[in-house]
């Protein structure tokens, strides 16, 4: 008598669940060990507010490769550099794909960015032209005046403030820097009259890494429980609106296919327009507008937020440890002097510099938590691993590992750095903060410029306080969850100019 008052996708959902949990005890071949589930939801439960410090905790008992049951998504979780080693390098191929979201079908134009499409073809042909055409080091290099222009007008707004004695919003002016900083080169433009466009990027962000149980119990995303669909239509409107606008002015140009060398992303790819991606290509993907919009997202998400978050790591480290911060302004003052800004030519000299960028990315990665599935069966380290599995790479835990960092692995030490020859590119499992292999970040050069620029200026030109005698140890450190790991409160402190003042009426 209680049956019918069941609804009907809840008793649909138990007989599925039902069935594949009997299907699994039919097969005996051995698979990761990982925590017991709840019926339906699996161990949904147990993410928390901060995934990525749960699913470090649930290693520490269950071991570096973990299975869990994301509602109906089978899901491995990797929590140590030897592991990560067999999924994304001895098995990468196998493990080269991304799960497929909600979200990107409305975010992402269908999947057609870089980041969350699925491994074949077309991601392969699209990554293709992004990296000769976008992403190259001397493209990159070729911006170079760009952000040199935007940095000295931060760096007078912030010498203003200096003198007038204000506390400044670090999150909010790291930001707006790079926010201008990737627009123009992206975009061609800084702001787009009659939108917000950072707010819509924040948006999307936010929305990418939202928790959505259509995830993973897809029989549920009809209903839209949680109204993020709704959520993802209303945001992929309002973008689609201002990217289109964009695309329209550019077009209307007399000048979109001169050659300048300073083309924008934007000009680069409507130079493309309508073309093959491959020749070779047998399916013939051309890019088209939604290609076009789907890759400027991806590059402004990477180059912008991401970029920005990493920044304020930055900072809020070195205002936590002052030794930090006087032993690269020593450096700073001996490679670059007290009397002129720093140049992108003198990042190659600041090794102090470095290792704190580095330091920074092994704690604060800029994707803690690294999605991919697998595209067939695969034997991993004795386990069975099937076909569309989910695999979770937990960067973050990787860099705090203390059988890889030692008993300090939660501090911030730049040094650890100093005598190894870890790169950014990954070859070293223990530090992987762009990934590896094909799914590596493509934008790793782009990111890098600008991190360590803004980085570098800031602590040159300026001595920087915490405001209202607040103490290295009283700065809040913690962090919000999401796509990226920001603070989860903005950083404020205090400027005082410490070059000479001929260095700014050079540069000026």
């Amino acid at each position: 008598m209680l049956l019918p008052s069941i609804p009907l996708f809840l008793l649909f959902t138990f007989i599925l669940i039902l069935s594949a949990t009997l299907l699994r005890r039919k097969d005996d071949r051995r698979r990761p060990p990982g925590p017991p589930g709840l019926p339906v939801i699996g161990n949904l439960h147990m993410l928390g507010k901060l995934p990525h410090r749960t699913l470090k905790t649930l290693a520490k008992r269950y071991g570096s490769i973990m299975t869990l049951r994301l509602g109906q998504v089978p899901t491995i979780v990797v929590s140590s550099s030897e592991a990560a080693e067999q999924f994304l390098k001895s098995h990468d191929l196998v493990f080269s794909s991304r799960p497929a979201i909600q979200a990107s079908n409305y975010l992402s134009y269908g999947s057609k960015g870089l980041v969350i499409s699925e491994y074949g073809a077309y991601w392969r042909n699209m990554r293709k032209i992004c990296t000769m055409q976008l992403l190259t080091i001397s493209k990159v290099d070729s911006f170079e005046s760009l952000r040199k222009r935007e940095m000295l007008l931060t760096v007078t707004s912030l010498e203003k403030a200096a003198k007038a004695g204000q506390v400044v919003d670090l999150s909010e002016v790291m930001h707006n820097l790079l926010e201008d900083i990737v627009y123009k080169m992206v975009l061609g433009c800084s702001k787009v009259s009659g939108f917000d466009l950072k707010g819509l990027i924040q948006r999307f962000m936010y929305l990418l890494g939202a928790f959505n149980l259509a995830d993973h119990v897809p029989c549920l995303g009809a209903l839209d429980l949680q109204g993020l669909k709704r959520s993802f239509k209303e945001t992929s409107k309002a973008l689609d609106q201002v990217l289109e606008k964009i695309i329209q002015e550019h077009e209307s140009r007399s000048d979109v296919h001169d050659d300048r060398i300073h083309k924008d992303f934007i000009e680069i790819l409507l130079s493309l327009i309508h073309q093959p991606m491959d020749s070779n290509d047998d399916q013939i993907h051309v890019v088209d507008r939604t290609n076009i919009k789907a890759v400027l997202l991806d590059i402004i998400v990477a180059a912008f937020e991401t970029s920005a978050i990493v920044v304020e790591w930055a900072l809020s480290e070195l205002l936590k440890h002052p030794r930090v911060m006087k032993n690269l302004q020593d450096e700073l003052d001996e490679v670059v002097g007290l009397n002129k800004l720093v140049e992108e030519a003198d990042l190659a000299k600041l090794n102090y510099l470095d290792v704190v960028i580095k330091e920074t990315l092994r704690l604060y990665p800029p994707g803690p938590l690294l999605p991919r599935e697998s595209v067939e069966d695969a034997m991993v380290h004795g386990y069975f691993i099937e076909k569309k599995t989910k695999i979770i790479i937990n960067l973050w835990a990787i860099g705090r590992d203390t059988k890889m960092w030692s008993d300090n692995a939660e501090e911030f030490y730049p040094e650890r750095f100093t005598n190894n020859n870890f790169d950014y590119r990954g070859h070293d499992f223990q530090f992987i903060p762009f990934g590896f292999g094909r799914r590596g970040c493509p934008g790793m050069n782009l990111g890098l410029a600008s991190v360590k620029l803004v980085v570098a200026q800031l602590v040159h030109c300026f001595c920087w306080e915490l405001p209202s005698n607040t103490t290295p140890n009283e700065l809040d450190m913690s962090e919000k969850s999401g796509f990226s790991i920001p603070r989860a409160k903005h950083l404020f402190a205090v400027p005082t100019y410490r070059l000479l003042k001929k260095a700014h009426e050079e540069s000026c």
